[in-house]
C-alpha cells in the first residue's frame, strides 16, 4: 500500500536527485562539495537524535520512514550523497550522470509503481516485498533517465542490471546494504563493462 508519506519520500528522492545531477552535469557541484554535504548530514543525523533542527527535523518528522526516526535519522539521504560521491569518483562524468539518473528514477518509480500497481512476487527474490511490476518500471525509468548521457546499449543493461540487483539483498555482517549505494554502483559497473566488452 502506498502511504502519502512514502511518495513524499519518493519525490523528494526525485527532486534532489535530479538537482544534484544537473549541478554536476553543469559544472556546479564537485565531489569535494557532495563530501562536504555529506559531513553535514552525518552531524545533522546525530545531532537530530537529542535536538530538533530546524529543517531536518522536520522532513525526518514528516518523510524518514518510523523504523529509522530514531535508529538512524536520514539514512536514505547519506547513502544517496555517499552513492553519488562514489561514482562521481570512480567512473566517466557520462557513466557517472547516468547511474545518477538510475538512482534518481529507476530507484524511487520501483517503489512507487510496485506499492501502487504491483501484484506479481518478484522472481529475483521471492522473499521481497518489491513486486516484480516495481522492478520492470524502475528498469524504464532508470533507462530513460539514463539514455540521455550513455548509449542506448549501456543505459538499457545499467538500468536493469541495477534494478535486479535493487531487490536482491546484499548482506554485510549482518546488515543489508542500502540501494541508494547498491544501485549507482552497479549501474556504473554495468555500464563501463557494456563499453569495454560491447
Amino acid at each position: 500500500m502506498l502511504t502519502k508519506q512514502e511518495t513524499a519520500r519518493q519525490m523528494l528522492h526525485i527532486i534532489i536527485g535530479l538537482g544534484m545531477t544537473a549541478m554536476f552535469y553543469y559544472g556546479l557541484m564537485s565531489p569535494f562539495a557532495v563530501f562536504l554535504g555529506l559531513i553535514v548530514g552525518i552531524l545533522a543525523s546525530l545531532i537530530s537524535k537529542r535536538a530538533d533542527l530546524p529543517i531536518f527535523s522536520f522532513f525526518i518528522n514528516h518523510i524518514e520512514r518510523e523504523e529509522q526516526k530514531k535508529k538512524f535519522p536520514g539514512k536514505g539521504l547519506i547513502f544517496f550523497f555517499i552513492g553519488f560521491l562514489l561514482v562521481m569518483q570512480l567512473f566517466p562524468k557520462d557513466i557517472a550522470l547516468a547511474a545518477m539518473m538510475v538512482l534518481t528514477f529507476g530507484d524511487s518509480v520501483s517503489h512507487l509503481f510496485g506499492a501502487q500497481f504491483g501484484q506479481t512476487k518478484n522472481i529475483f527474490n521471492g522473499n521481497s516485498k518489491k513486486l516484480l511490476e516495481g522492478t520492470f518500471a524502475g528498469t524504464v525509468a532508470g533507462f530513460m533517465g539514463a539514455v540521455f548521457f550513455v548509449p542506448i546499449p549501456e543505459a538499457f543493461f545499467g538500468s536493469a542490471v541495477a534494478m535486479i540487483a535493487e531487490v536482491i539483498t546484499i548482506d554485510l555482517n549482518d546488515h543489508t546494504l542500502d540501494d541508494n549505494l547498491v544501485v549507482p554502483l552497479i549501474a556504473g559497473t554495468i555500464m563501463l563493462l557494456v563499453r569495454m566488452y560491447l
